[in-house]
């Protein structure tokens, strides 16, 4: 399975999001990552389903939401009306994991299981067959822009060896460069999230072919 790349809005400007989505649209962008915060689960806010429904007005590419809430449940229609693709909620939070996973999926989106640096890789087992993709946080969620946790490569490896026989999409967010995307996908990542990696560039487009090449070990040869 090829690496895709997700943009994540969370470094873009927010002033120009319109302008910002159209520059990683041209540039090859494989989809568009949304950090939806709550302000409590992580210490951030950034934006929910009003502002989600406005940019699937301008975005060709699948929309994909990463909701660090404490709630997830009751955004998930609104997202799904709104236009998004993928969403990913938080083991950390949900109480009922089967059942909030059977409710995304209710609405006709890929159903994710998000885990934190910390939390051990085995909280997901159990719920490997009710999900469509899992998210592996790189930093500790809630802000853009920090650096990427080393031991996060081992944690994809541990994934993909229990994901063995389905091809389940792993997704890695937080931290994520050039210098470490070869790594992340030997070990079993499919989608790379990449922020300030992307939208800290001067050239979008040149920033998301180096990752592209990376993670497919271009550049050693």
């Amino acid at each position: 399975m090829s690496v895709r790349i997700a943009p994540s809005l969370l470094s873009a400007d927010f002033a120009h999001l319109a302008r910002e989505v159209a520059e990683v649209q041209a540039a090859g962008a494989d989809l568009l990552h949304l950090d939806i915060m709550d302000g409590c689960f992580v210490p951030n806010l950034t934006f929910g389903p009003p502002v989600v429904h406005c940019l699937a007005a301008c975005c060709e590419i699948p929309l994909d939401a990463h909701l660090m809430v404490v709630n997830p449940d009751p955004l998930v229609g609104e997202l799904a009306a709104a236009g998004v693709r993928r969403i990913a909620i938080h083991v950390e939070v949900v109480h009922h994991l089967h059942r909030s996973l059977a409710g995304i999926r209710q609405h006709g989106v890929a159903a994710g299981v998000a885990i934190n640096p910390a939390t051990p890789v085995r909280a997901l087992e159990d719920a490997l067959p009710f999900a469509d993709f899992l998210l592996v946080m790189s930093v500790n969620p809630g802000f853009g822009g920090q650096t990427f946790i080393p031991e996060s490569v081992a944690k994809v490896h541990r994934l993909r060896e229990l994901c063995a026989g389905r091809d389940l999409d792993i997704t890695v967010d937080g931290g994520v460069a050039p210098d470490n995307a070869a790594r992340l996908a030997d070990a079993g990542a499919t989608t790379l999230v990449a922020g300030s990696a992307i939208f800290g560039a001067p050239n979008r487009g040149r920033a998301i072919e180096e990752l592209r090449r990376s993670a497919a070990g271009d550049h050693l040869r």
